[in-house]
């Protein structure tokens, strides 16, 4: 005599399929901090504040380690660009975002260099990956 199974009205498996499902399936964990929390919390709307975050303390860091190599105080590269030494304070401080070129400008020219701006591509919502190609305009 040949058994038939009954499939249920719903749809779902049994209690029992369903736990036989569960320990047959295979997960994959990782302990790799970043990677959690980006599958916890990454959203478009985070990814692009953490952009903006990057660079005020990229620029921020900048500035900071051109004044430490030059043993300069901020007294002193504030008198050179014609600030307050506070001013130069906030251009360090990785929480400020007034940073403006010609600002930026003066400050790289008492230490001999120019400002340089790079245009890179988004992520793409469908890739999830940058693109390759760089374009850089220099001032």
């Amino acid at each position: 005599m040949a058994s038939t199974v009954m499939k249920r009205k719903s749809g779902r498996p049994s209690k029992r399929q369903a736990a036989v499902n569960r320990t047959t399936v295979k997960k994959t964990t990782t302990t790799d901090a970043v990677a959690i929390l980006d599958k916890r919390f990454g959203s478009p709307e985070s990814d692009a504040y953490m952009e903006e975050e990057l660079e005020r303390v990229l620029i921020g860091n900048r500035i900071y380690d051109l004044r430490m190599k030059a043993g300069m105080t901020q007294a002193a590269l504030a008198k050179k660009i014609g600030t307050k030494a506070s001013a130069i304070c906030r251009l360090e401080d990785a929480d400020y975002d007034g940073h403006s070129l010609p600002t930026l400008r003066k400050i790289a020219a008492v230490f001999g260099m120019r400002v340089e701006l790079n245009f890179v591509p988004v992520k793409t919502s469908e890739t999830g990956k940058k693109a390759t190609t760089k374009s850089k305009a220099k001032s």
